[in-house]
């Protein structure tokens, strides 16, 4: 039997705010993952080059990118649940707004408006339920948490082909409209009352001067690299080149002016925030980024049309809701460390017979695979997840996951664009040997991914191993806890 003590169950408190989020954010779960499949169709339906329509996803993901770090400033004005529902309700009007654009141009511009309110909600629905959690049963807590993540790769990519194939285009934010009632309703029952903060924060406007452009521009030069210049582009170095000094300049800035900062970077000081971090940053190599080649393998390679191929990428999404709860509970009895570093090598070693697949491998044998791989995804997300906010105090885990937050979309954004230009490099490199050279092409790709994924299982051992329980682990936790308890800081409740 394991020595591990047994954890407590999840209070009323912790399970209502869940509740009220997790429905909330739904709507932006669906929404970019319906998106990636309707790109095409918005081109055609809208009579605008795929260059331009192109710009639907990328304004949003800019937009998103720009909003994430002023999510603990947004709380700290004005409390956790008013800052919950402000970004509801402007990814509402967003989604509305894009239903009734009537070109291509204010569609974007629409869709702007729905980054800042995703931007918003991500990190603060991290934020407002860990701090509620105060330090206990955070595995289950985070599985909870990353339901919405795991239920839109399984559903996003059939509504879209649904919606596009028997429906108008406009379906598509019209589908994220109860998500959001319904969500605006169940926070403003169910959240607990924000706290006065005084005095009222100051927004670091220099940091935001700083960082804001850097992660927009940094974004925007991945995006371009996955162009057929790579980041050869002047499009694709120019914009990183520019982004990479003002992040440089944001470090040292930060470092100086510490916790007055707009995002606190000393809390990289923490094993456990450095080293999760560092991991979602790379899962964008080892993991996410492979989601790219996926369903490029499917259509290219193997004739499937755009529903067939987001059909064919269910199994994955299933892996990972699968492991979900065990995930979470090992990691609450064992620790972050080996939940890990079993997670990376199951998606490392279900990766590798992709790398010896052509375009006759049996399609069940792949669908089998995917699902391996994706139990082994469920794995990763809930300790790098739970590791971010292990011994931290209330007041820092705004910061944390606004840094945990920006390591995931960077490295997400850079897993792809590295993808993309190892792709096009050995699809140029093999043109003249047609479909052979295509799977070769291929192939090189999932042995690149294949590799993060080992580099990935090693630095996992640099994980926070089993947490210790909080002094008050078997009592039960406040009945409304305050939703901004970043205002007052309190001592860290959860040992690494």
């Amino acid at each position: 039997m394991s020595n591990a003590p047994a954890t407590p169950a999840v209070n009323a408190s912790v399970k209502r705010t869940t509740t009220a989020l997790v429905v909330g954010v739904l709507a932006v779960v669906f929404d970019t993952t319906i998106m990636s499949v309707a790109l095409h169709s918005l081109s055609t339906q809208l009579h605008v080059p795929v260059s331009t329509i192109q710009w639907v996803t990328t304004g949003y993901v800019l937009a998103l990118a720009a909003t994430v770090p002023l999510s603990a400033w947004v709380q700290r004005l004005v409390g956790g649940k008013r800052a919950w529902m402000f970004a509801l309700t402007l990814f509402l009007l967003g989604s509305v707004l894009c239903s009734l654009a009537w070109n291509a141009e204010s569609l974007i511009a629409f869709r702007v408006v729905q980054g800042i309110g995703g931007g918003l909600m991500l990190p603060l629905l991290q934020t407002i339920v860990m701090q509620a959690a105060g330090g206990r049963n955070l595995g289950r807590v985070a599985a909870a948490v990353g339901l919405p993540a795991m239920l839109g790769p399984i559903l996003g990519p059939a509504v879209g082909g649904i919606i596009l194939n028997w429906l108008d285009w406009r379906w598509i934010f019209w589908v994220n409209v109860p998500f959001c009632v319904v969500g605006l309703f169940l926070a403003w029952r169910m959240l607990p009352r924000d706290a006065r903060s005084t005095p009222r924060p100051r927004l670091d406007v220099a940091g935001m001067v700083l960082l804001l452009p850097a992660l927009v521009a940094l974004l925007l030069g991945l995006s371009n690299s996955a162009g057929g210049d790579g980041f050869g582009a002047t499009d694709a170095w120019l914009p990183l080149a520019i982004g990479g000094i003002l992040l440089a300049a944001f470090v040292v800035y930060a470092l100086r002016r510490g916790d007055r900062a707009l995002v606190d970077l000393r809390l990289l000081r923490h094993r456990s925030v450095w080293s999760g971090s560092a991991l979602l940053f790379l899962s964008g190599l080892a993991a996410y980024g492979i989601m790219l080649l996926l369903p490029l393998y499917l259509q290219q390679l193997r004739g499937f049309d755009v529903l067939a191929a987001g059909l064919f990428l269910v199994p994955q999404g299933l892996g990972t809701l699968a492991s979900r709860s065990l995930a979470g509970r090992l990691t609450d009895r064992l620790g972050a460390r080996w939940v890990a570093v079993v997670g990376f090598a199951i998606v490392g070693a279900a990766t590798i017979p992709f790398a010896f697949s052509t375009a006759t491998t049996n399609e069940w044998l792949l669908m089998a695979l995917l699902f391996v791989r994706g139990f082994g995804l469920g794995a990763i997300v809930m300790p790098l997840m739970v590791a971010s906010f292990q011994g931290l105090a209330s007041a820092d885990i705004p910061h944390s996951s606004i840094i945990t937050r920006t390591a995931q979309q960077l490295g997400g954004s850079f897993g792809t664009a590295v993808l993309a230009v190892i792709l096009q490099s050995g699809l140029t490199a093999h043109a003249t040997q047609g479909t052979s050279g295509v799977a070769t092409a291929y192939d090189q790709g999932f042995w690149w991914s294949i590799g993060f994924t080992a580099l990935a299982v090693v630095l996992s051992l640099a994980l926070p191993g089993r947490p210790a329980p909080a002094p008050d682990a078997h009592t039960p936790g406040p009945e409304a806890p305050s939703a901004d308890a970043s205002a007052a800081p309190t001592p860290a409740r959860s040992a690494v």
